[in-house]
């Protein structure tokens, strides 16, 4: 029966036409392992691209930004990219990899497995416990490290970063077939292997480094990856859904362009449009509910954006308005110093690192998309603009007006994220009406920032294939309630979560935001959080007994009064409640497959209303 309501469930949430999808793509696999000869019957035919020169940077106005940073922030790029170039590279902005020299494209250097470059593509499983997170092989060929390589270029005019590009296009090649091995798996890889390339390709070009070779293998890089995206792109565009189907339509808007293919980069915008419109909510939220799918889906979209006078078409005008909008929501759920919740799943997606700022700062992606958009910048100078100048062509960074738009509280109903501000602090509070697919069971979780130090935080991700990583997912690692027993939602393999909960009565003022929601699996909760003299009140209506969870990477110490939280030696907050309570040891990932140990204080909550006071120092 369990196996009956799940499927009744998928089909109410999900639709049978994305279920069907599902199985006939499952299908299409079966039928290849099966008859490999019928793969031809999936593939397009296209022309051999012609041209390179989509890409217009301004190389003098980038090499100003980089000789503007301080000795520290100089050292730190041309280190990384010698390191980069012994086979290090720095993975998912959070740990090196090493791949070795010459890069072995097939490895995962955190098991020391590797695929097979003479198996097909649908013939290695996306999870495979030897192996681990496939995500770490494909993380070398996805050629975001190019960027900071020719970064350091550009600061230092080493030639041997060209050297090193023309040599890793070649080899490339070389040690992956079409058709073989685990890079071919995945068309938003191709897409993002193919633009890093051209962004790359097209700064050498205009210092004049690039060889006729260049050009020839560069060429056969973006056939390869062009035809892997038309030829499986059915599987994004019906079963995904979401940054992968943007990315690949990317892809394929850049690789119709090189190929002089003007019908079907017509009808890579068509779909574009009508995806854009889809996965955006007109108050700038993103349908996977995460900052950091967010980012990409902005950045590809930015990269779009700047090519739009060499293509000759653009995004429509209403979903410039919405991706003005997505720019605005993440700013207004932004700390100043740059960072932000950590909302959602996070796979550590920096697909463009064109700055020197770290992967927790996006403010150059949303300056950037905000500028592209209106001709006005969110932030001072600084670092930041440097993603900006990338994306802008030959326009000057100083040919963007600087505005202020003020942080206040606000409601983001059609998101399903709403803040509240006060002084030197901050929450925001998270209530969807879910109409896709969930990332994490994080109904009415509370966030708080207070002098810029997260101090109820998210637990984030770590790995998607990972006992953590499926732990993080529940609502026990989240800021909200937990029932003995029950869980927000279900879930089914890796991905699947089930039984959304219906969302409830929402209210949101200047100084007070309310929501709740009821959980198929037996439970409803209501939260209020309001703002008091002293911080935040959070009253939670439970109709069951429950604990109330507030996870902190805060030193934590126990007092009469409740417990203070202490960050660097100060004591910054106080977390005060009448209800028995303890503390817990937790685990925090802020960056993928990186964790840190933290603490979760857990309040006993009573079948009714339970008060917790959090005083602001």
């Amino acid at each position: 029966m369990s196996d009956i309501r799940m499927i009744r469930s998928i089909l109410k949430e999900y639709g049978l036409r994305w279920m069907t999808d599902r199985m006939l793509y499952s299908a299409k696999l079966k039928l290849l392992r099966i008859f490999p000869i019928v793969e031809k019957l999936f593939e397009r035919k296209t022309s051999f691209p012609t041209r390179l020169n989509l890409f217009e940077i301004n190389v003098q106005s980038i090499r100003k930004i980089l000789e503007s940073l301080n000795g520290k922030e100089k050292e730190q790029l041309i280190g990384t990219a010698d390191r980069i170039l012994e086979g290090v590279i720095p993975g998912f902005s959070s740990i090196d990899l090493n791949y070795g020299m010459p890069m072995d494209w097939q490895l995962n250097p955190v098991t020391g497995e590797r695929c097979s470059e003479k198996q097909k593509w649908y013939l290695i499983p996306d999870f495979d416990k030897r192996r681990g997170d496939i995500k770490v092989v494909w993380e070398a060929s996805r050629f975001s490290w190019m960027i900071t390589i020719t970064r350091a270029y550009i600061l230092t005019k080493d030639e041997k970063y060209y050297l090193f590009f023309s040599d890793v296009i070649k080899n490339w090649l070389s040690e992956n077939p079409y058709g073989y091995g685990a890079n071919y798996k995945c068309g938003q890889e191709c897409a993002l292997r193919m633009v890093n390339t051209l962004l790359v390709y097209s700064v050498f070009r205009e210092d004049g480094l690039t060889k006729d070779v260049d050009d020839v293998h560069v060429k056969d890089l973006v056939d390869r990856c062009y035809r892997r995206i038309l030829g499986n792109f059915f599987y994004a565009y019906r079963c995904i859904k979401n940054n992968h189907t943007i990315s690949e339509l990317m892809g394929m808007i850049v690789g119709a362009w090189c190929c002089a293919d003007d019908k079907q980069m017509t009808n890579a915008y068509e779909l574009l449009n009508e995806v854009v419109d889809e996965q955006f909510t007109c108050d700038g939220g993103y349908c996977q509910h995460s900052f950091n799918y967010e980012r990409l889906a902005i950045q590809d979209l930015n990269c779009i954006l700047s090519i739009s006078k060499k293509t000759g078409m653009d995004l429509s005008k209403r979903n410039k308005r919405k991706i003005r909008n997505a720019a605005l929501l993440m700013y207004q759920c932004q700390d100043d110093s740059g960072d932000m919740p950590n909302y959602g799943a996070n796979d550590g997606a920096l697909v463009f690192p064109l700055t020197n700022c770290g992967y927790r700062d996006f403010r150059p992606t949303i300056n950037a998309s905000f500028a592209l958009l209106t001709g006005n910048q969110l932030y001072d100078d600084g670092a930041h603009q440097e993603e900006l100048i990338w994306f802008s062509g030959n326009k000057n960074n100083q040919n963007y007006k600087r505005i202020h738009i003020n942080r206040t509280s606000k409601s983001f109903s059609g998101t399903g994220l709403y803040t509240v501000r006060k002084n030197t602090s901050w929450g925001m509070m998270i209530c969807n009406r879910y109409r896709t697919r969930p990332g994490h069971m994080d109904q009415l979780h509370f966030d708080l920032w207070v002098d810029g130090v997260n101090v109820l935080c998210d637990g984030g991700t770590y790995s998607y294939v990972s006992d953590e990583g499926r732990q993080l997912v529940l609502n026990e690692s989240h800021n909200t309630v937990t029932v003995p027993g029950k869980t927000q939602m279900s879930t089914h393999g890796a991905f699947m979560i089930y039984d959304w909960p219906k969302r409830g009565r929402i209210k949101n003022t200047s100084n007070m935001m309310h929501g709740e929601y009821c959980a198929k699996n037996g439970y409803f909760h209501r939260r209020t959080v309001a703002i008091t003299d002293k911080g935040y009140r959070i009253i939670d209506a439970v109709g069951k007994k429950c604990e109330i969870r507030f996870h902190t990477p805060c030193d934590v110490e126990k007092t009469e009064a409740g417990y203070e939280l202490s960050w660097k030696g100060r004591t910054i907050c106080r977390i005060i409640s009448c209800r028995d309570s303890r503390v817990e040891a937790s685990i925090r990932s802020v960056y993928y497959l990186k964790r840190e140990k933290i603490s979760c204080v857990v309040i006993d909550g009573i079948k009714g209303k339970t008060v917790t006071e959090i005083e602001v120092l």
